[in-house]
């Protein structure tokens, strides 16, 4: 799935290739889509080979080509844009709980009861892609895992937190906070547009982004480009 930006993106160049056989600048694909640096043009590009919807071809300035089309091209069908989600959440110090049966309990030698989390889609681990969308379904839960507050789940895309401990695959426990410590492991926001899992330190007047993978850098933003969405507070793997 592409983010509206990513469809119009891709669209672009596109259609760019088709008048002219040469691929827009940056620049020119930052002025396409008023977007105010090319660092966002960068992201999106990156985002679009990594799903294989363009390739940039080596040794050569401004050469890309584009690999396929989405299946749809109305770009009414493209996913919404993510100015900031507001998922469904829990709600209270363990959130919603559901009676298990009898069988259940005994085999788990626990209360009876587990707590709810809703399921909001996938989260970057790597190169930031378009993490929040709809609720999908709802995951139990020990309710020892959550403490107070409101809670979601998102599935991690990518290798970027592996030292971190936290792999790909693996489903991550956020409480919704609209800030966090130095050091604390975040759901952000870049841009109102890209959400990535990161280590979040503040620099003076920056915010940066740290992997736990020296395979990617940390990346360093304005204060008014960050949004932290949640921080980590547990996380589950099947095996």
């Amino acid at each position: 799935m592409l983010t509206r930006k990513q469809f119009e993106l891709l669209m672009f160049i596109h259609e760019r290739l088709k008048e002219t056989g040469v691929p827009p600048s940056f620049e020119e694909m930052k002025e396409a889509l008023d977007l105010r640096s090319k660092s966002g043009i960068h992201r999106l590009v990156t985002a679009l080979e990594e799903r294989g919807f363009i390739r940039r071809l080596p040794h050569r300035a401004r050469a890309m080509e584009v690999v396929k089309l989405p299946d749809s091209m109305a770009p009414g069908l493209a996913p919404r844009k993510a100015t900031g989600f507001n998922p469904s959440v829990i709600e209270g110090s363990l959130g919603r709980r559901r009676p298990t049966t009898e069988n259940e309990s005994a085999a788990s030698g626990g209360s009876g009861e587990s707590a709810t989390v809703p399921l909001m889609g996938k989260i970057a681990a790597g190169v930031p892609i378009s993490a929040i969308q709809d609720h999908s379904h709802n995951i139990d839960v020990p309710p020892e895992m959550l403490g107070g507050g409101e809670h979601f789940a998102l599935e991690v895309k990518g290798d970027s937190m592996i030292e971190a401990g936290i792999l790909e695959g693996d489903t991550v426990l956020i409480k919704r906070v609209p800030s966090a410590e130095n050091g604390d492991i975040v759901v952000a926001l870049v841009d109102d547009e890209e959400a990535t899992l990161k280590r979040i330190r503040r620099k003076g007047h920056s915010i940066a982004l740290e992997a736990a993978n020296p395979a990617y850098e940390t990346r360093i933003f304005g204060p008014d480009r960050v949004n932290v969405q949640g921080k980590l507070v547990g996380l589950i793997r099947r095996y």
